[in-house]
């Protein structure tokens, strides 16, 4: 070999040597002094906690050395090796290309194509290697690259500590794995465990076009799964997270989130005190004081429970679920014991929406209120059905029937159809009502307010007019089969009957207490909802006053007379036609 060459070595040893006399980082400062320190890596501050660190004994050996000599001039300690040099030290072999030996200080410094093979599964790669052999640390400069089974780490600066088996980087850093990349400015990762720990501008990226972006991040590269410790935002298709805290499974793409986390979906968005998420399937899971936003509908849902799935449009909400639609001028509340939420042709141009409430259903807004079991409404036609014991109130007017039907008109109603023993009472004074029963009923609203509303079959009528001093005059009881009510500013104004009519009018000193009131008559004033907060406290019917379910017969079936025999006659005419 050419005896000038050792020196071009030894002048690019010292060149390095100046280059990598900077502040040694955190982890070994810590680990030589053994106490608490702040040191600045990137420009950030840390702090670890102290640790006791055992000095060991154990002397560096030099394998080989294709040249060894020493020259005071250069540096009076070092032996100068160069050419395929190799040392152990506690079951770790090293290659490079030259070093300083310092057998005194049992460490050493490695120049050039330098590799660290530790027990054939944990392997680095630097230019330039600064290794101390009592405390076991190594510090790794320029184009570093960690290789542990199928993890990768590449940075430029690297310190390995072999007693606690740590890598540390300091100046930015990538891991790759085969699922996933995650760069930061400042992390550590330990072979024994697996374990990753990101600080500073986390990115993790991967093949499913999923994203975590956050300020620290740990990371298990055997089960690929992310825990969140820190601020942090998830992209997975549409679907945008953010949470503090909890756990993302990125190769199942499944993630368990903690303190009030929010998935966000094209408008739409769900919050939760703990929220589960399925990225493949786009479903959501969220508990404890759970919020659901529609911001193109206007609307929300609140509970203890909700659940969103995007890719089939379904919703539901339960525990003190309450839909809060505001796309009005007055904000409507309604509360069930459980919401469903269905869409039908989703992603089409034809696409409609079913929301169905289960149980206790109490809807309030500040001029209308509602009561009944189950509730449905179908955006396809824009129409709201209440079934069993439904009951409405509109200011001084009451509505009730056994199956009430509200048609919307942009959130406001259109029409109503009552099914099936339809009562409409208006509170006059505290013993005085007007009240319309028959079998079905038909009103039409305008600007939100009861304009026209028919009656038919089996009509009676229970009405007080006034006079134009405003007095009352009496009360009018009628009876007909057809009947028209016209209504303005929420006050009747006219009422006719269409055919055959009878009725009287009872002056108001001459009507009996029989007569008052009709025979279904009923005031259900204690069952509405007073305010928003009252639609959560459920007040059933007094016993004996729910509506009973009226029977439709159907037409008896024909029946064939029998003979003498009792065979039926004509059977067998029947049986011998062709």
């Amino acid at each position: 070999m050419n005896a000038k060459l050792p020196f071009a070595l030894i002048a690019l040893a010292i060149a390095l040597c100046a280059l990598a006399s900077v502040p040694t980082p955190l982890p070994l400062r810590e680990a030589r002094s053994g106490s608490s320190v702040s040191a600045k890596a990137g420009g950030k501050t840390s702090r670890r906690p102290s640790r006791p660190r055992p000095q060991s004994d154990q002397r560096i050996h030099l394998l080989h050395a294709d040249e060894l000599y020493h020259n005071q001039r250069i540096d009076r300690e070092a032996q100068i090796l160069v050419g395929h040099v190799r040392f152990r030290h506690e079951g770790v072999i090293l290659t490079c290309d030259s070093a300083l030996y310092y057998q005194q200080s049992n460490s050493f410094n490695a120049f050039g194509h330098v590799v660290m093979n530790q027990a054939d599964t944990l392997v680095l790669h630097s230019d330039v290697l600064f290794y101390d052999g009592a405390d076991q640390l190594a510090r790794a400069r320029y184009n570093v690259v960690l290789d542990h089974r199928q993890t990768h780490l590449y940075c430029d600066s690297l310190d390995y500590d072999r007693l606690y088996n740590l890598g540390y980087f300091f100046d930015g850093g990538r891991l790759v794995d085969d699922d996933n990349t995650l760069t930061s400015d400042w992390g550590q990762y330990s072979p024994a465990t697996r374990e990753a720990v990101f600080n500073y501008n986390v990115l993790l990226t991967n093949l499913k076009n999923d994203s975590l972006v956050s300020d620290t991040l740990h990371y298990n590269t055997a089960t690929a799964i992310a825990r969140i410790v820190g601020p942090s935002n998830i992209n997975s298709g549409d679907n945008h997270i953010y949470s503090e805290r909890g756990t993302y499974e990125t190769r199942a793409r499944v993630a368990y989130l903690l303190q009030r986390s929010i998935v966000q979906n094209l408008g739409a968005s769900i919050e939760g005190d703990s929220l589960y998420y399925q990225g493949d399937s786009a479903i959501s899971k969220a508990y404890g004081n759970v919020v659901y936003i529609d911001r193109d509908s206007r609307n929300e849902f609140r509970g203890n429970y909700g659940l969103y799935c995007d890719s089939l449009g379904y919703a539901e909400a339960a525990d003190s679920a309450v839909c809060i639609d505001y796309s009005q001028r007055d904000t409507f509340y309604i509360h069930a014991d459980t919401f469903k939420l269905f869409t039908y042709n989703i992603d089409t141009d034809s696409m409609w929406r079913e929301m169905r409430a289960y149980n206790h259903v109490r809807a309030y807004r500040v001029d209308i209120q509602a009561v009944c079991d189950s509730l449905v409404f179908i955006s396809l036609d824009s129409c709201m059905t209440m079934y069993h014991d439904p009951i409405l109130w509109q200011q001084g007017q009451q509505l009730l029937g056994e199956e009430i039907k509200a048609w919307m008109n942009d959130s406001t109603i259109d029409s109503t159809h009552v099914l099936r023993q339809a009562l409409s009472v208006e509170r006059l004074d505290s013993m005085s009502y007007n009240q319309v029963t028959g079998n079905v009923m038909r009103s039409y609203f305008a600007d939100g307010e009861m304009r026209h509303t028919v009656f038919a079959g089996n009509v009676l009528v229970n009405y007080f007019p006034f006079d134009a001093d405003s007095l009352m005059i009496g009360m009018i009881h009628a009876e007909g089969s057809l009947l028209n009510l016209f209504m303005e500013r929420r006050k009747v104004q006219k009422i006719m009957f269409d055919g055959q009519a009878e009725g009287c009018l009872h002056p108001l000193a001459l009507i009996q207490p029989s007569v008052r009131y009709l025979s279904n008559f009923a005031w259900f004033d204690y069952v509405r909802p007073r305010d928003k907060d009252d639609i959560f406290n459920w007040r059933p019917k007094r016993e004996g006053s729910e509506l009973k379910a009226s029977v439709r017969h159907s037409a008896p079936k024909a029946k064939l007379p029998k003979n003498k025999g009792g065979e039926k006659k004509g059977v067998n005419k029947l049986a011998a036609m062709p």
